[in-house]
């Protein structure tokens, strides 16, 4: 069979996924960026599901992003990223970088995490003061107010909901999500900001920022923009919120 060369080949971000909760954010995102973007994932296995410093930087171990590498590799990614958040950030600034330079050099590609999507979303969105509605325990979420203060951003309030698992967080739908992100808004924060990848969001983008009336970035919303970003896209959406209708524009 010939081989048709008049087609481009899709752009294809590939994604470690710790266990399973929310990764069918993953597909809707693809289906609703469309054709000529591919968003492979893969699972990692996270030991022991807990949001917990010790159990997360575990998670987050070379060894186990390693895994997952050579099946993103020949599912045609052409970047990746570590579709975690509190499993980058407990690394700290410095640590974090480190993680995702030994994801690079084992994968070979252009490598990110949850974490620097994060950073470098609210950047693009000229956002100065952030508000961190978090599911996690108040002493994970300090880590992330910490993280985002390293990368210049001024965190004005930041909400733990005190949920220890990630299964318990992927059970959540679009009313514990609002409101999640009402109790966790502040009136000087610029943006608002969701950083747990296993907090399901993708169907309710558009839902969230007419709720808080601003921008809202979630993990999973920005971990698929830090992908694309890598290779050099910026769709513009105006289903998935202001950091794809606007940043970088």
């Amino acid at each position: 069979m010939a081989v048709d060369t008049t087609r481009p080949t899709p752009d294809s971000v590939g994604f470690l996924y710790p266990g399973y909760s929310a990764e069918d954010d993953y597909p809707r995102l693809e289906g609703i960026l469309g054709d000529g973007i591919r968003l492979p994932l893969v699972h990692t296995d996270i030991g022991e599901d807990a949001h917990r410093v010790d159990a997360l930087l575990e998670m987050g171990s070379a060894r186990r992003l390693a895994d997952g590498v050579g099946e993103l590799k020949e599912r045609g990614a052409q970047a990746v990223v570590w579709a975690c958040t509190s499993a980058s950030f407990v690394f700290g600034w410095e640590g974090a970088h480190d993680q995702v330079r030994e994801l690079g050099e084992t994968a070979g590609l252009p490598a990110s995490s949850t974490s620097f999507a994060f950073a470098h979303a609210v950047q693009a969105l000229g956002a100065e003061r952030v508000a961190i509605a978090a599911t996690y325990p108040e002493d994970v979420a300090e880590h992330f107010r910490a993280f985002l203060k390293a990368a210049g951003a001024e965190v004005v309030s930041t909400r733990g909901s005190g949920i220890i698992t990630a299964a318990e967080v992927g059970t959540w739908g679009r009313e514990e999500v609002l409101h999640l992100a009402r109790t966790g808004d502040h009136p000087e924060a610029q943006a608002v900001l969701l950083p747990d990848t296993a907090l399901h969001t993708a169907a309710w983008l558009p839902d969230l920022e007419q709720e808080l009336g601003k921008p809202v970035l979630t993990a999973n919303q920005v971990t698929v923009w830090e992908g694309l970003r890598l290779l050099g896209r910026e769709p513009v959406h105006d289903r998935l919120g202001t950091l794809f209708a606007k940043a970088g524009r």
